[in-house]
């Protein structure tokens, strides 16, 4: 089932995003966000996403990378929420939107974020 629309170009964004934050916190902070227990089932699914992407299934690469994305910054949705609040006119009905979600995921807060 590969696609010729999607090419292993799309797996460099996501490889030079892991080598950034690397650097901006720190290897060790990195290693330890990644291999956290909570965070492997997001880190397996991202690394897995990256391999098929690489092997030429690019569409459900895409799909179990996006999945290990969500499951590693999901607790960051909340910051960038409430950064969203403050952008002019649209801002506060996206920071309720937002809240509303939150309150109905029984959302945390990032307690377990590196930096």
């Amino acid at each position: 089932m590969p696609s010729m629309w999607l090419t292993d170009a799309q797996s460099w964004p996501w490889i030079l995003f892991v080598l950034g934050l690397a650097l901006i916190i720190g290897l060790p902070k990195t290693v330890l966000f990644f291999t956290r227990r909570p965070k492997l089932k997001g880190t397996a699914a991202f690394t897995g996403g990256v391999v098929l992407i690489l092997l030429r299934w690019p569409l459900i690469g895409f799909l179990v990378e996006l999945y290990g994305i969500f499951i590693l910054f999901g607790d960051f949705f909340a910051t960038m929420g409430s950064f969203a609040g403050n952008i002019p006119i649209i801002g506060p009905y996206l920071q309720m939107a937002l809240n509303r979600a939150s309150q109905a995921s029984g959302g945390q807060r990032n307690a377990e974020l590196p930096v």
